[in-house]
């Protein structure tokens, strides 16, 4: 896709197909009253038939219409003008994108991005108007024998801003969105493709993949005789019931100052979980390719930074194994030693996403961090809590939670904040080991966190549980790239890119 900003009245700019929004009572957003005054009242007088009337989503696509240069005019649904916030708006877009992507629509122009939204600038609607539309044309169909996409797909859109100023942050803001949708995509595929192909391996050579794209990333993967070296007890035995080896990836940008401390994000990399010899259910074992949708979207959020060329220090660590049953894997009653030298007496073998992230939030201490995020399909108990619509956080540090809260706010890819008490930790108690790797049925995402707060207690840190928002199931199944977004609004904010 290719995207242009455009300025000045829409109503004679060329186009195939001109977007204007509608609100409620059918009243007409501004860059609509100027294509009605083109067109001598045309608009208003289709508006009083009837055939929509503004609410959010409602669509009516118009031909031939007078004064204007445009082929089509579809006038989109905005809901109640004072109503209008940043995630209704996208969601309005979203029904056009893909009304126009099944139209034989080759190339659009974007009337709304001129219309104000409270308590968002330009720039950050661009941004998100970008992502929106690249999530809406996206396709997965690497694995299908005889791929059918659109046969005159939409591959132009210009940006109509109307009045307003190309300034360097909305400018900019053009780039941020392709990068921003790139490191989604990225997420998208690689969690979406099924666990025979994108194995351990595979995912360690994605990565190099992406360290190619800059001469400020380096990329290095560490195979299981280095982790075993290191002492990493804890990674190593979860992969001990797989023929495929276990890998380290370990990504490094500097794109900040030579001696600033880095951010690390940290992504959980099970190509699949079967549960080990804590079997899963066979219902919907065939979704657990997603369990390694938080490595993807550490990967994606580095690809997103390198596109932008933001000036950060950034390090990306994603250990990654799968989880099966086998006569060398784990075994409930099992004590091992992580590479901190704290030992782990395991429980339930399916709770193996906290015996790899251990061993990496340990390894993350060689770089000084000045942050750690780690990111990972931990628990189903956040599915139960928190649903599809936030991920669950937990942190060891408010103001590093906050930063982390007002990023989902702003890139509409939210977050809720759960309690890391002391008084959790008492789950964990094991008769024979340091700490148990489960803390009972009560207050599961917590105590998954408070295993984890025991292995970053030398930086501040924090943790994501995308256990509900990084995949659909149902007719929707797939994975939805997040938190990417989330991650790149951070990394934009901490190198001094965004408010």
């Amino acid at each position: 896709m290719e995207y242009h900003l455009k300025s000045g009245d829409p109503s004679g700019q060329r186009t195939a197909c001109l977007v204007l929004g509608v609100y409620t009572k059918r009243r007409l957003s501004q860059p609509a009253v100027a294509v009605d005054q083109a067109s001598k009242g045309h608009l208003s007088k289709i508006l009083k038939k009837g055939d929509m009337d503004g609410e959010t989503g409602q669509s009516l696509m118009l031909y031939h219409v007078p004064g204007i240069q445009a082929e089509r005019v579809l006038l989109l649904g905005l809901g109640a003008e004072k109503a209008l916030t940043l995630k209704s708006y996208l969601t309005a877009w979203a029904s056009a994108v893909k009304l126009i992507n099944e139209s034989s629509v080759i190339e659009a122009t974007n009337a709304l991005n001129a219309i104000s939204i409270a308590d968002v600038d330009l720039a950050q609607q661009l941004r998100e108007t970008i992502i929106t539309t690249e999530d809406q044309l996206y396709r997965f169909d690497q694995c299908k024998s005889q791929a059918t996409p659109p046969k005159r797909p939409l591959k132009k859109l210009h940006l109509n801003i109307g009045a307003q100023k190309k300034s360097q942050p909305v400018t900019r803001a053009i780039i941020e969105g392709e990068a921003i949708a790139n490191g989604i995509r990225i997420a998208k595929d690689l969690s979406n493709l099924p666990g025979n192909i994108c194995t351990p391996s595979y995912l360690a050579n994605q990565a190099k993949q992406v360290g190619r794209q800059s001469t400020k990333l380096k990329v290095s993967v560490l195979e299981e005789k280095q982790m075993q070296a290191l002492g990493m007890g804890s990674l190593l035995s979860v992969s001990r019931g797989s023929r495929e080896p276990a890998k380290l990836i370990v990504m490094e940008y500097n794109g900040g100052k030579p001696k600033s401390k880095p951010v690390v994000l940290v992504g959980k990399g099970l190509t699949f979980d079967a549960g080990g010899i804590s079997l899963k259910t066979s219902a919907g074992m065939d979704e657990m390719k997603y369990d390694m949708c938080g490595g993807a979207s550490v990967i994606g959020a580095m690809a997103a930074c390198v596109k932008m060329a933001l000036p950060i220090n950034l390090i990306v660590i994603v250990p990654s194994s799968e989880n099966l049953p086998d006569g060398a894997a784990n075994k409930p009653g099992d004590i091992v030693t992580s590479m901190s030298g704290q030992t782990i007496e395991i429980l339930n073998t399916d709770a193996e996403g906290r015996l790899i992230l251990c061993d990496a939030l340990t390894y993350a201490e060689r770089f000084n961090p000045a942050a750690v995020v780690d990111v990972a399909t931990l628990t189903g108990a956040c599915i139960i809590a928190l649903g599809a619509h936030a991920s669950g956080l937990l942190s060891n540090d408010e103001k590093l939670a906050d930063e982390l809260l007002d990023a989902g706010r702003r890139a509409s890819d939210r977050a809720w904040q759960l309690p890391l008490w002391d008084d959790y930790q008492e789950q964990l108690k094991s008769n024979f080991a340091d700490m148990a790797n489960i803390g009972g049925k009560g207050a599961g995402t917590i105590t998954a966190a408070c295993f984890l707060s025991r292995y970053a207690k030398k930086y501040k840190w924090a943790h994501l549980d995308i256990a509900g928002t990084a995949w659909l199931s149902g007719d929707q199944k797939g994975a939805t790239g997040r938190p990417v977004s989330l991650l790149s609004q951070f990394l934009l904010k901490r190198a001094g890119w965004a408010k």
